[in-house]
């Protein structure tokens, strides 16, 4: 396939088949010495930690075209699993995801998004499997240690529980089971954890273990028990590669986590060739991107590493970015349980660069995904990629075996872009005859194909979104739209578990409470030198006031609570964001202005008379570094600061665990506010956008 300009403009020229007198390797597509592995699918993310928390308050039109993109088969990227995280009240990467149990003796179904997602996906596609892995569990279950494993049937019971609830609330069966996110494993818990599942009638669920590196495989030679209990081999990020020990277990291994790269064409690049080259390269029969979608603010970790972008409900925008269209190529194609051809016979490299593998189900149908993937086009965020070239080449693929009667083949292609070179995203070319049992193609660099007996396949054609639009200001909440235990919209709980409930003041209906009463047993380094943090709004921000009705709990409460600005930085990294803190402390009737999270920094402190019950918050921030507070309408502080940082989010929280409320949440322009005096009047606000065309 070439590409070819002129001086009227850009035009795409796709010859489907070439007879060249040049040189053809030949390739052979032949299944009649059997075939080799179990397809299990390609899969998405949602999860480690709240990474889908913005896609939930969609407008329903765009909801629905978001969802169909990733699930809806034929369309998008048709996903095949969905893996999900099994929130433990701790941050996990981009947020804190709530667990069903924050206490032993609390148990509840409707915290939550991934119940939703789960089921949303299963409306599009019913055959998608779903999997759940824990990246953190509620301290409770550690019974006083940082350890899941000290008590390994109350653990084992946490994760059963939550596998009855989505069967008893939502009807969703659960198809795989992770261990714990890239933490130690252990025997006992993997054994107990299996025992537990058959007792309980869900002996279908089969163990993926154990989400992190091989070392697995070592052990699962050596003890048949081990063996006995674990399905699927499970590893991150492994660069294509497994191990002997791995490959000798007979297990099905997979990349269980993987891809973890910026959505543009290059991510797109990493993710079509390891698509691919995980099985050439290791036998790995499934591999599941994190993240499904970017749905979580501009400024929290991993920036744009979804499949797809979507983190604007206020105005409905949304990306469909090119790894959907890699994606594409192969799920569109193929089913789990279908077969890989066995490797020199269907599955291999070129001999040019880049790979083909073969698939089909039981000799009845064929699908043969082929990429060139260029080395700096594909790198993906981790690990090191080896340099490597690949050429322009003529491939011929001869078929055999049951193949040897196929006349004809579909074609699907994708040609990614760079250096001004256009870009084409799963495209249906004309069919490609077989002539004596071969197809010729030439391939060029950076593309991928699709050749497949079967005739299903669909570009999805949803209207262009609406365009990018800036956080909505002057915004106000009070938390009387949602159900209890329900999140509020545009929050983004970054420590701490925030959940909408009925109000105990009989003068207010819902308010919205910080419920962890203790540290959790956490995935992120660290991140327990943090206190509950909800972030809101663009990490852009420089000019705002924002306001917030708040109380600490009467039984099991928190310390203090706070308003901020300028909140610089979420995610595993909480734990040194900067900021404006403005704390309140009604115990010993005190306030802290810190420019800090974890208040080492201090700017300004004092005595202050704090109400018992319901205190009203106000902290303001402006352009040249004016930082003013506000208790119950009177002015506390108002300084001058060294203006760092510059910018950042809005957010409300907690000086610890404890139960802590808020009400009446409130933002606007600093120019537009105008309760008190030594507020700089400035309307200048500062934003980023991710425009850019849909794939």
């Amino acid at each position: 396939m070439r590409i070819f300009n002129n001086m009227f403009g850009v035009f795409l020229v796709l010859t489907t088949i070439m007879y060249c007198s040049t040189h053809a390797t030949d390739y052979h597509i032949d299944d009649s010495d059997g075939y080799g592995r179990t397809f299990d699918g390609i899969g998405g993310i949602s999860g480690g930690g709240a990474t889908s928390r913005l896609l939930v308050n969609y407008p329903q039109q765009q909801l629905g075209e978001i969802l169909d993109y990733l699930f809806k088969p034929d369309y998008g990227a048709s996903l095949q699993i969905l893996k999900v995280e099994i929130g433990g009240d701790s941050e996990s990467s981009d947020g804190t995801e709530a667990s069903h149990m924050h206490n032993s003796w609390d148990e509840n179904y409707n915290r939550g998004y991934e119940w939703w997602l789960m089921v949303e996906a299963k409306k599009r596609n019913p055959n998608i499997l779903l999997y759940g892995l824990p990246w953190s569990f509620p301290g409770w279950v550690g019974q006083g240690t940082d350890s899941p494993y000290t008590n390994v049937t109350i653990t084992a019971d946490y994760i059963v529980r939550w596998i009855k609830g989505a069967k008893t609330h939502y009807n969703l069966t659960i198809d795989y089971i992770g261990i714990w996110n890239e933490k130690d494993y252990n025997v006992d818990y993997i054994k107990t954890l299996r025992k537990m599942l058959d007792i309980n009638g869900f002996n279908q669920i089969r163990i993926v273990a154990s989400d992190n590196k091989w070392a697995i495989a070592d052990d699962i030679v050596k003890h048949p028990d081990l063996s006995d209990v674990v399905d699927v081999i499970g590893v991150h990020y492994p660069g294509t590669v497994s191990t002997s020990a791995a490959v000798q277990t007979g297990k099905q291994l997979w990349a269980s986590e993987d891809y973890s790269t910026f959505n543009d064409n290059t991510g797109a690049g990493c993710w079509a060739r390891i698509l691919n080259q995980n099985y050439v390269n290791g036998q790995m029969t499934a591999t599941i991107a994190w993240n499904l979608i970017t749905a979580y603010y501009d400024g929290l970790s991993y920036k744009r590493n979804g499949l797809m972008t979507a983190m604007q409900p206020w105005s409905g925008h949304y990306l469909v970015a090119s790894p959907i269209w890699a994606t594409a190529h192969t799920t569109q194609f193929t089913q789990p349980g279908w077969k890989y051809l066995k490797h020199g016979l269907g599955v291999g490299k070129l001999d040019k660069g880049g790979s083909f593998v073969a698939m089909s189900n039981k000799g009845m149908e064929l699908t043969v995904v082929i990429e060139t993937l260029s080395h700096d086009h594909s790198i993906c965020i981790r690990p090191f990629l080896p340099k490597y070239s690949v050429k322009n080449q003529n491939a011929t693929f001869v078929l055999k075996g049951s193949f040897s009667k196929v006349t004809s083949l579909a074609m699907w292609y994708t040609k990614l872009g760079f250096n001004g070179t256009p870009s084409v995203f799963f495209k249906q070319m004309s069919p490609v005859s077989v002539i004596n049992g071969t197809v010729t193609l030439e391939l060029g660099i950076d593309e991928v194909f699709t050749l497949t007996t079967l005739k299903v396949g669909g570009h999805g054609n949803a209207p262009t979104p609406p365009p990018y639009q800036p956080f909505p200001l002057p915004y106000d909440e009070n938390f009387e739209g949602y159900p209890e235990n329900g999140e509020p919209n545009n929050f983004a709980q970054q420590v701490g578990s925030f959940e909408v409930v009925k109000s105990s003041d009989a003068n207010r209906s819902k308010v919205l409470r910080q419920v962890v009463l203790e540290d959790p047993i956490d995935w992120c380094p660290h991140i327990n030198l943090a206190f509950p943090l909800n972030v809101i709004g663009s990490v852009e921000w420089r000019d705002v006031h924002v306001e917030v009705e708040a109380r600490t709990g009467e039984v099991n409460g928190s310390e203090s609570v706070f308003v901020a600005n300028r909140v610089d930085q979420g995610g595993c990294q909480t734990f040194g964001a900067q900021g404006y803190f403005f704390f309140v402390f009604p115990e010993v009737q005190k306030y802290e202005l810190t420019n800090d999270l974890s208040r080492t920094r201090l700017l300004k402190s004092g005595s202050v008379s704090v109400n018992a019950d319901w205190n009203k918050l106000g902290l303001s921030t402006t352009v040249e570094g004016q930082v003013t507070g506000f208790l119950n309408g009177n002015l506390v502080f108002n300084v001058s600061t060294s203006n760092k940082p510059k910018a950042g989010f809005s957010a409300i929280g907690a000086g610890s665990f404890g139960i802590s409320d808020f009400d009446n949440f409130k933002i606007s322009r600093t120019s537009q506010h105008v309760e008190g005096k030594g507020i700089r009047r400035d309307d200048t606000l500062y934003f980023k956008s991710f425009k850019g065309p849909a794939g």
